[in-house]
């Protein structure tokens, strides 16, 4: 299953790109206080940018969380499964995930597609990559998908007895 490898690279590089986001954040952050009572100058543009880059992060976030095990796992009790009844609930887990995310692409089409072909500037300030925000709602879906389908299709373990 080379397509399975491939994706499986493709949204953990995903993940690994979009893990050093957290640095410029809270980079961007921290200097809007100074930048807005020392410098009096670019505190916004600090702002609307920091927001671009916590939507991507957050965006790719939850699809990191799950694959490393994290996101809405129930350890206490699941850690006692075989790795074969794991590996079947996160199958299913998968699949149930399916009509979530198609729900957020086919509804969200208007609201995402809108925003991306008119460049929205964010309202308050009028700078440009407010649609930046709105598209990382395709890209949380997608990235989810993404590893839906190789939860769904990833080869079962051996279960030992």
């Amino acid at each position: 299953m080379g397509w399975l490898n491939r994706l499986d690279r493709l949204i953990a590089g995903v993940i690994a790109v979009a893990q050093w986001l957290a640095l410029p954040l809270i980079l961007l952050l921290f200097l809007q206080w100074p930048l807005r009572d020392l410098v009096r100058a670019y505190s916004t543009q600090a702002n609307d940018l920091a927001q671009i880059f916590f939507a991507l992060f957050v965006a790719v976030s939850i699809s990191a969380a799950t694959r490393s095990g994290t996101h809405l796992a129930a350890d206490t009790l699941a850690q006692y499964y075989r790795p074969l009844t794991r590996a079947w609930l996160k199958r299913i887990g998968g699949v149930a995930l399916l009509p979530w995310v198609f729900l957020v692409l086919i509804a969200g089409k208007n609201f995402v597609v809108a925003s991306a072909l008119g460049l929205e500037a964010f309202p308050e300030t009028y700078n440009p990559g407010y649609f930046l925000i709105k598209c990382c709602l395709w890209i949380m879906a997608l990235t989810m998908l993404g590893q839906s389908i190789l939860d769904i299709f990833r080869p079962l373990p051996r279960d030992k007895i």
